[in-house]
């Protein structure tokens, strides 16, 4: 068995604190204590963690840019028998952090995995936000600039997003970034802008994404923002479709690359029809 070949070893996923040293689980100290090896995403950083928890383990370096081969090199010693923990610089690792990466190729390996929950940067500005917590999606950083259509599809998919949305942003990134949101999501969305979360001059701005572009940036942010009215968006859709002849409608799929039956079923989905109706409408209009 794949388990069997990993001799003992094993990765533990410890999440440690986003600013309140506090909040460290004593399960996670003991077991900062007990592996043999932390992969660390700023050992210079993760130092003064475990300096204040009189953790002596030996770090190794593991961060975005050697994600791939270092994670090699971590399975190949725990396929040995080694026990390494990783952390991340602040929250949960895999969260927008290249420990996803390392529990992957764990798993490809047959090696255990265990995860010791704590600390959430997404989790605490989610439930500080006000919003409903009852469906969200987590979009981390929007794509980099450079990747404009990755970026744009992104924007465009959050319009039609009725669960509260959960973002990553870069002071210096901000205003650029609640810019675009509004033009995608329109300038009376609400958000909840959270920085210091857990520190103690934690904060959180609930406003409107417009009143958001004049607040001058502090620190690292994570923006919560409302999800679309469905009864609005579905309004909004209908009028947009109302627009499109039958034949266009159809025709904007085909454009998309499904084949024509596939197309008339989503424009009949769109409109409330059923496929026959679409069907034999178009057939009368081709007559």
């Amino acid at each position: 068995m794949d388990t069997e070949r990993a001799e003992g070893g094993k990765l533990y996923i410890c999440a440690t604190p986003i600013g309140n040293l506090g909040d460290m689980t004593p399960r996670a100290v003991e077991a900062l204590k007990s592996v043999d090896l932390i992969a660390a995403e700023d050992t210079r950083n993760s130092i003064r963690l475990l300096n204040h928890f009189d953790i002596h383990t030996p770090m190794t370096s593991y961060h975005e840019y050697n994600r791939f081969e270092k994670a090699d090199e971590l399975v190949a010693k725990m396929l040995q028998g080694t026990k390494v923990a990783v952390i991340t610089d602040a929250g949960t690792p895999c969260i927008s952090d290249p420990g996803e990466v390392l529990v992957q190729k764990c798993v490809e390996a047959g090696i255990p995995v265990t995860s010791l929950p704590g600390p959430s940067a997404v989790i605490t500005a989610l439930t500080l936000s006000g919003f409903s917590v009852r469906r969200f999606v987590f979009e981390g950083f929007l794509p980099p600039k450079p990747k404009k259509r990755d970026r744009a599809e992104a924007l465009d998919r959050l319009k039609a997003e009725t669960g509260t949305i959960v973002l990553y942003e870069a002071p210096h990134h901000l205003k650029e970034t609640l810019k675009e949101l509004e033009a995608a999501l329109g300038p009376d969305r609400r958000i909840a802008l959270c920085r210091e979360m857990t520190k103690l001059h934690e904060e959180v701005v609930r406003t409107t994404i417009r009143e958001a572009i004049e607040l001058e940036p502090r620190g690292e942010y994570v923006l919560v923002i409302e999800g679309a009215d469905p009864e609005k968006l579905q309004a909004e859709t209908a009028a947009r479709f109302d627009e499109l002849s039958l034949e266009e409608h159809v025709q904007s799929y085909i454009d998309q690359g499904l084949d024509r039956k596939e197309a008339m079923k989503a424009a009949a989905k769109d409109r409330g029809l059923s496929r026959r109706d679409v069907y034999n409408a178009l057939l009368k209009s081709e007559a």
